[in-house]
């Protein structure tokens, strides 16, 4: 039996992903996109927030799905919030400000898939735009 598949197919570990941090207790798992695929044309993975925060309102330049896969999470979207629990899922199309934060007493975990590889994130408060899981991406911070 093979323990992993054959290129370029990929099976991921979390446990053996690097972790992107964010700042201000927010984690990523990044799974699958342009730094171990040649052919994705989807950018996927897990963040991982601690109790009482989350990012900025910031939009992108694809769309994307979150699927809560653990916590409480409350998700702002086009300026409207939604309490959604493990289970739930959003999409949100390029360009639509939007935020994700933790509003429960322990660790929520969000699944993300963005509908392609070359992905940025532009802060709505700032206007600033850089490339998703950069050296400029953190931005994670208690909520409060």
């Amino acid at each position: 039996m093979c323990t992993e598949p054959a290129p370029p197919n990929l099976l991921i570990h979390p446990d053996e992903v690097e972790r992107f941090d964010r700042g201000g207790g927010v984690a990523t798992l990044p799974y699958v996109g342009k730094w171990n695929s040649a052919t994705a044309v989807i950018t996927t993975g897990q963040t991982v927030f601690q109790p009482g925060t989350g990012l900025p309102l910031h939009s992108h330049n694809v769309e994307e799905s979150v699927l809560i896969l653990e916590g409480e999470a409350t998700a702002e979207i086009d300026g409207e919030l939604f309490g959604l629990e493990p289970g739930q899922a959003t999409w949100v199309p390029a360009g639509v400000p939007h935020r994700f934060f933790n509003r429960g007493e322990g660790v929520m975990r969000i699944y993300w898939v963005y509908g392609g590889r070359d992905v940025t994130r532009t802060i709505t408060a700032t206007g600033e735009t850089f490339a998703h899981l950069s050296e400029h991406d953190k931005g994670g911070a208690p909520t409060a």
